[in-house]
């Protein structure tokens, strides 16, 4: 009787497993988890960098614009 009832638990245990059914939700998560991180990491990198950027490409055009 004993081992049936085991044999019955590891049984449900083994379908508990197999079920991939909030799998597909969970892989969604996280992935756009991921995405938000390098997303969030990019954006601090252009918002450090792009004000040097744009003071350069102004230079330039003013000083294109100063040699017409």
């Amino acid at each position: 009787m004993i081992i049936a009832k085991m044999h019955l638990a590891f049984n449900r245990a083994v379908a508990a497993v197999k079920n991939k059914k909030g799998q597909n939700t969970i892989e969604y998560l996280f992935m756009l988890g991921i995405i938000v991180v390098v997303v969030g990491i990019v954006g601090g990198l252009i918002k450090t960098f792009m004000p040097e950027l744009f003071d350069n490409i102004k230079e330039k055009i003013l000083g294109q614009a100063g040699g017409i």
